[in-house]
């Protein structure tokens, strides 16, 4: 009998070749080739940021899966889902868009270089229609890995919300952490904005402060595994993870993809008991 193909869930905010912005977009376009030649049955989520050219790349809207509203702050906002492939691996990326949040020609800050005040309602429009998409195309992932803080309320929507939903309730969440983030604050009413039906405010208290820490942070609060991405991560960042005790992939191991296989079969079979 064949087995069953792991199936990994990738979600970021850029990849090469549609958005490069720091090496998060390479290594999110490189990890999951390398698992799909290992076997892996691989999904790919990203925003579709402005900038990133439809034409060129091929975007084109997948009727069926449009049309959810994701509520932030009693308003709903419309969720419009296109895919594009990647032609040397046979690989789907499906895009979020949003009129309000994504149509902008920059991406996290202005011309002026002023981070936008909204990004933590895009932030939550991200996760929430990320896992919302996710559970349309009626695929339920064994490994979800976020790669970066715009990722950061995807673990806690999985670990409090969707615990019990079949889509994910098997689910295991490893999160990236990058050294790139911001500088600033995300809204103060972050942790608020955040708070889904199945969920209380002492489930987002974790996020309470809105800087890129606190969402790194909270991240590995609601994550099974962490990958240190980066070689110069915040203290304590570090700190935080190290007295976690989860499965952490160091630095200085990222760069063979076969540790990220590694680290995904540990985390898969944490829950299996071995018969001698």
């Amino acid at each position: 009998m064949e087995m069953a193909k792991t199936k990994l869930l990738i979600v970021t905010h850029e990849m090469s070749p549609f958005l490069e912005l720091t090496k998060i977009s390479e290594i999110t376009r490189q990890l999951p080739q390398a698992m799909q030649e290992k076997g892996f049955e691989i999904r790919i989520l990203m925003p579709r940021f402005g900038n990133i050219n439809e034409r060129r790349n091929r975007l084109h809207e997948v009727i069926r899966l449009s049309g959810m509203n994701i509520i932030i702050d009693d308003n709903d906002n419309p969720l419009i889902i296109k895919v594009a492939s990647i032609p040397a691996a046979r690989m789907q990326v499906y895009f979020l868009d949003n009129e309000d949040y994504f149509q902008r020609k920059h991406v996290f800050r202005d011309k002026e270089q002023k981070f936008y005040a909204d990004n933590d309602e895009r932030t939550i429009f991200f996760c929430k229609g990320a896992l919302e998409t996710v559970k349309k195309l009626g695929w339920s992932p064994d490994i979800v890995h976020c790669h970066g803080w715009m990722t950061a309320l995807v673990p806690a929507y999985i670990k409090t919300v969707y615990k019990n939903d079949p889509t994910f309730k098997n689910s295991k969440v490893v999160y990236s952490i990058y050294e790139q983030c911001f500088g600033e604050k995300l809204n103060a009413d972050l942790h608020r904005k955040a708070v889904m039906n199945g969920m209380s405010s002492a489930d987002t208290k974790v996020f309470e402060n809105a800087d890129c820490s606190a969402m790194h942070i909270g991240a590995v609060t609601y994550s099974d595994a962490v990958v240190l991405a980066d070689e110069k991560l915040e203290a304590d960042v570090l700190k935080f993870v190290k007295d976690s005790n989860k499965p952490t992939l160091a630095y200085n191991l990222t760069e063979n993809f076969d540790n990220f296989y590694s680290l995904y079969e540990e985390i898969s079979n944490e829950d299996l008991v071995t018969i001698a």
